[in-house]
């Protein structure tokens, strides 16, 4: 059995109580696992992402979003009182049994809109590079613990460390906690030490990227975080898009060519370009006049499903068309030309489209969420 390098595993049961089907509520009109998914992949660092459900609904999302969801996690270790570590160890052992062994792990909570590639990729090259065991997300206190007091059954306040009450805040130690959204972990080590001890690395992410998701109340104020930490880039967008409109030049092209365009900060389930351009590959599916088309965007991750068609257009990587994604572009929107499809595999290509459209007007409830 080979060893790989690295895997996701995203743990997300169906059966949340305070906020009932949590992991797939949508957030920002997205569902809330999708945030972890996308971001995993677009790290580049795992050979796979996977969730590990024991909810036939949760999977079909998660597949949609580019997870695999190669078991269904049995319903005794998803109830209240299974822990994450038995979780982890149980699709270890899946995957083993399917001749998968590791070097490295990452557990991502489903509930972390707020995550950043930049450090999952952090905690994954300082773990390797030392000799730790651990690395997992922290952020610092904002209040000096030595200085918080409780309340007793008298309703009166009592000071944890009465010692501390005169020290200034800034003569005091700073403290740290769980942020709740990743722990890498490397496998076939074995220590005493409990995760916030001397085999951790703690990554330390700025507090307003962290807010546990448990309340109806935490809901509320991460979408307030999200929204405000994401509304410069529906900003920039729409000063690109007014430049974008007064582009003079309309280039020549065909059925079946790839350019990048962009696409813009999309809503939803729709989607939506990189970078500063706002940048996706777009195959123009069909011409309706010199400036405007139908065009499929694509995506690097090959994804399998009546909703998706995988090929190749350069030899060195797999492109996927995502069918659901289907709209009107003007090709004012391309920045450079990409390459095209063979007629032959054009073919195939509407083939498949023609297996989509006949599914969706037969699935309804399937059917993608079109733009209002």
């Amino acid at each position: 059995m080979s060893i790989k390098k690295a895997i996701a595993i995203i743990p997300a049961r169906g059966g949340s109580k305070r906020i009932p089907r949590k992991n797939i509520k949508l957030f920002h009109g997205k569902p809330l696992i999708a945030y972890s998914i996308e971001i995993a992949i677009q790290s580049g660092v795992f050979e796979k992402v996977i969730v590990s459900t024991d909810d036939e609904e949760i999977a079909e999302v998660a597949k949609k979003y580019g997870a695999e969801v190669p078991f269904i996690r049995p319903k005794e270790l998803a109830d209240d009182f299974s822990g994450t570590d038995d979780v982890i160890e149980h699709a270890l052992r899946e995957l083993a049994c399917n001749g998968e062994k590791y070097e490295y792990i990452c557990t991502i909570y489903a509930t972390a809109p707020l995550l950043k590639q930049k450090y999952l990729i952090e905690g994954y090259e300082k773990l390797k590079n030392s000799d730790a065991i651990h690395a997992f997300s922290v952020t610092s206190m904002p209040f000096p613990i030595q200085r918080t007091f409780k309340i007793d059954k008298n309703g009166r306040c009592q000071m944890f460390t009465p010692k501390y009450y005169m020290t200034r805040s800034q003569d005091l130690e700073e403290a740290y906690q769980d942020a709740g959204q990743f722990y890498w972990t490397k496998l076939g080590i074995n220590s005493d030490e409990i995760m916030f001890g001397k085999d951790s690395i703690p990554i330390v992410l700025p507090r307003y990227l962290v807010q546990d998701i448990d309340t109806l109340e935490d809901w509320k104020r991460a979408e307030v975080m999200y929204e405000v930490l994401h509304q410069d880039k529906f900003d920039e967008w729409n000063k690109l898009k007014k430049t974008l409109h007064k582009k003079a030049e309309i280039i020549k092209f065909k059925e079946g060519e790839i350019y990048f365009l962009s696409i813009g900060k999309n809503v939803g389930y729709e989607s939506y370009g990189k970078e500063k351009l706002f940048l996706r590959p777009v195959l123009i599916y069909k011409k309706l006049n010199k400036q405007t088309f139908l065009g499929i965007p694509l995506t690097s991750q090959q994804k399998e499903g009546s909703y998706y068609f995988s090929f190749r257009y350069k030899k060195e990587k797999i492109s996927t068309a995502m069918f659901h994604q289907l709209r009107v572009f003007d090709i004012r929107r391309s920045e450079y030309y990409s390459g095209k499809i063979s007629k032959n595999t054009m073919k195939n290509l509407h083939s498949k489209f023609q297996e989509f459209m006949n599914f969706t007007s037969s699935n309804e409830e399937d059917r993608p969420t079109r733009a209002k």
